[in-house]
């Protein structure tokens, strides 16, 4: 297939640009969603253009853009590309869960990472008992296959419950699953990532790392505009302090996520942000 992602078509430098990430006690990774326009158009380009910003663990395997998964795979393979963490559904875990750790072995991942509880209107403490209960009787048969399910929450979970919030029940009551924090969602529904990665050391095994423009009007429903997702350290989410805390807690996968119309721009940027603040620095070959 003839590449879809030329310059001159893009207008933009970050696609001719190869990176080579260092070895280090955390990786930094690609929510593959960050890509989805792109890969709408030619997978393969797209995953060529992962391998070429030096990112080698992604997380995805829900969506494949009509291609088989074993076609998908190769595409992945050929790249030196692998899936740490597969997306998968509420529905498929509370319904199939030997499915997703089917699917999760196919892949070589990790983790199995669910995205959204199906709700209508408020979430409530009701559905949060709910998902509690499906994430500890799935959890436990994925940890059987050695997979780790994750709970990645999206800023509906933010509402008053007892002494805290209903995230804080989940954290609370969720025993056989872990948590993936998407420190964009924590900040655009009114919380501190910080203060949640200190209040519950362990729970989280990976981050989702997105900035937030400055300005961004906060909501409790788990949505926002997709343009408000800014180059990591030029928002307000506070970056540096949670990357900080993170490491201290040893989580391994920081996988930057941008879902704006400029990522192509924008996660060159935020890859050499991040490393940054380990202390090296990145350039364009």
């Amino acid at each position: 297939m003839k590449s879809l992602f030329h310059p001159r078509k893009w207008g933009i430098l970050a696609l001719l640009t190869t990176f080579t990430l260092p070895v280090w006690a955390h990786e930094i990774g690609l929510q593959l969603y960050s890509l989805r326009n792109q890969m709408a158009e030619d997978v393969p380009s797209a995953i060529e253009q992962v391998r070429d910003w030096g990112i080698n663990a992604v997380e995805g395997g829900g969506n494949l853009y009509g291609y088989s998964v074993t076609e998908f795979k190769s595409i992945l393979d050929k790249n030196h590309v692998e899936v740490v963490s597969v997306d998968t559904t509420y529905e498929e875990v509370r319904d199939n869960p030997i499915a997703v750790a089917y699917k999760a072995k196919f892949f070589g991942a990790r983790f199995a990472t669910v995205y959204w509880i199906p709700h209508t209107g408020m979430f409530d403490i009701e559905k949060a008992k709910e998902a509690v209960d499906v994430f500890n009787r799935a959890g436990a048969l994925l940890a059987e296959n050695g997979i780790t399910l994750q709970y990645h929450p999206h800023g509906y979970e933010f509402f008053p419950h007892e002494e805290g919030t209903i995230l804080d029940y989940m954290l609370q009551n969720v025993t056989e699953a872990k948590f993936q924090m998407d420190v964009f969602w924590i900040k655009q529904g009114g919380q501190d990532p910080v203060d949640f990665l200190t209040r519950y050391p362990g729970k989280f095994t990976s981050l989702h790392l997105k900035d937030r423009a400055h300005g961004t009007a906060d909501t409790t429903n788990g949505t926002a505009d997709v343009e408000v997702n800014v180059v990591l350290g030029s928002g307000d989410v506070g970056i540096d302090k949670v990357v900080a805390v993170a490491k201290q807690q040893g989580i391994k996968y920081f996988f930057i996520e941008d879902e704006s119309s400029r990522v192509l721009l924008q996660v060159p940027k935020s890859i050499r942000y991040l490393l940054e603040l380990d202390g090296r620095t990145v350039g364009f070959d």
